[in-house]
């Protein structure tokens, strides 16, 4: 009887032994997957459906800089270095039948296998969710959270930037000579929860071959009202600065505290084309 109680602790220590291995050298799989400058495609067979979801929205159904400003999430592991990550599991908990967190160590080497020694190594958490019987990445240092509530910022703000692109659409564009397409350039110098200041452009385009060309246009800088009424957000009132003369004065006037922000972008032209540009992009991919 004592041996037969022997071999089946010894059947269960081996068993829980076997599965701790397996998870570990699961998590040490995933580790190839976790984003880092770019999500891989092939990632979605190796994450829970929702966490590939969030940050597919993150990495590529945002315009480019708004991932990039934000490194906790672009440079996922490695930072902007050019050095390449090196995976090490320290050890795996499992909290239920169906969830694991494995902790694992990240060192910075060169591309030549080298190690970088001017950094540390660092300590990271990856967690883990069995789905369909297949251990999954479910998240990583809980940025899955930070997406969200950064996914849902730049939603509110994408629809304030509709808004004003709707009103200088309806009240501004219909007063120049018109092209086949109208497309608004914003530049956001300061907002809060009802009103935007900024250096805002209206131009229209026709298309020549291959490519738009701006056929009139113009600036409208100043400050905007904004209402928000159940999902709806609009533009109630605008206060532009002045032509001529009184320019300064005005804008002066109406920017306050926020005019030196607001000259050094309106004066500065390689900025506003390089906005004008991405801004039209963006315009054009979210049409196809």
């Amino acid at each position: 009887m004592k041996k037969v109680l022997f071999y089946v602790l010894l059947a269960a220590v081996l068993a829980g032994c076997q599965k701790s291995q397996s998870l570990e050298e699961r998590a040490a799989e995933l580790c190839a997957y976790i984003p880092d400058h770019e999500l891989l495609e092939k990632s979605r067979d190796y994450m829970t459906e929702d966490f590939y979801k969030v940050l597919d929205t993150m990495f590529y159904r945002l315009p480019e800089h708004e991932a990039m400003d934000h490194e906790w999430l672009y440079y996922f592991v490695t930072g902007n270095g050019g050095t390449i990550a090196d995976f090490e599991v320290v050890k795996v908990e499992q909290t239920d039948e169906n969830h694991a967190i494995a902790t694992i160590s990240v060192r910075q080497k060169w591309e030549d296998g080298s190690f970088d020694e001017s950094t540390d190594i660092e300590e990271h958490r990856l967690y883990m969710d069995r789905v369909n019987g297949e251990w999954l990445m479910a998240d990583f240092d809980e940025h899955k959270a930070d997406c969200i509530r950064y996914i849902a910022i730049n939603r509110h703000e994408q629809a304030v930037r509709q808004a004003i692109s709707d009103y200088l659409l309806r009240e501004i564009a219909p007063y120049y000579r018109q092209g086949e397409l109208c497309v608004p350039t914003l530049m956001m110098v300061h907002e809060t929860d009802s009103l935007v200041w900024g250096d805002f452009w209206v131009f229209w385009y026709e298309k020549s071959g291959d490519t738009l060309q701006i056929v009139s246009g113009g600036n409208h800088a100043g400050r905007m009202t904004i209402c928000e009424k159940g999902d709806s957000i609009y533009v109630t009132a605008f206060e532009q600065t002045v032509d001529g003369a009184g320019n300064d004065a005005s804008a002066r006037r109406i920017f306050g505290d926020y005019y030196d922000i607001y000259r050094n972008m309106h004066s500065n032209e390689a900025v506003r084309e390089a906005v004008r540009r991405e801004q039209l992009e963006w315009k054009l991919k979210g049409e196809r």
